[in-house]
């Protein structure tokens, strides 16, 4: 649809967001040392064994002994970190370098990394019921990255971003209309998509959480919707 380049919003709280660039790392990190670039057996186990299957988080059936690395529980976040290659990853991380971090000075460190988990959380879920007994695995940051993305619009919808539009076009538009956009191409794929290989509800799920959780979790005085620009 797009890919974000850069966004005119400066850091008003924060001198630098580094739990945004942390996060980035660490997905890099964990793509290429745990697994193996998304190449090979360390890039299919690690799918199983960190990845959000509802048939095993639901208790329905069990993995084999040698992918059950974490608690079920676990992988409702662990899941976050996961990416099936290089373009997912560079989609993700990219959608998170640009937005992450106003967000995250809007929030303050430990509120943002905290806001992420949940976001995350919240779209594994969302996907865990909507295709409760499937054995198929979710990976990917994108429930968390919606979630960066809704708090984003509440928090700068009048802030311009660049982006190239078709992968080739470059575009300076508010991020209203540009985040909006992208909101609406969520939903609608979530309710008409079908056998699409995006966990269109994971999406949902962040989006829903972040809409909510930057409510309660921005600093105290720090307006939504761009209030006194």
């Amino acid at each position: 649809m797009f890919i974000p380049l850069h966004d005119h919003n400066s850091w008003e709280h924060v001198v630098s967001p580094v739990v945004t660039w942390g996060l980035i790392l660490a997905n890099v990190a964990i793509f290429l040392m745990v697994q193996g670039a998304g190449l090979g057996d360390a890039g299919h186990a690690s799918v199983y064994s960190y990845g959000l299957i509802p048939s095993v988080f639901f208790d329905q059936k069990d993995l084999p002994f040698a992918l059950d690395a974490v608690p079920a529980g676990w992988s409702v976040v662990t899941y976050a970190f996961l990416h099936a290659d290089f373009m997912h990853l560079i989609g993700n991380m990219l959608f998170l370098w640009v937005f992450g971090d106003n967000v995250e000075d809007a929030m303050g460190h430990v509120r943002f990394l905290v806001f992420y988990l949940l976001c995350a959380a919240a779209g594994g879920l969302a996907y865990a019921v909507s295709a409760y007994g499937s054995d198929v695995p979710l990976i990917g940051a994108s429930g968390a990255v919606s979630g960066v993305v809704a708090a984003y619009l509440m928090l700068h919808p009048k802030v311009k971003v660049w982006v190239l539009a078709l992968g080739r076009i470059p575009l300076r538009l508010s991020a209203q209309w540009l985040l909006g956009a992208w909101v609406a191409y969520q939903i609608f794929n979530a309710v008409f998509a079908q056998e699409s290989r995006v966990a269109w509800s994971a999406h949902i799920g962040g989006l829903a959480a972040g809409a909510v959780l930057v409510v309660f979790l921005r600093r105290s005085g720090v307006r939504l919707f761009d209030r006194g620009l």
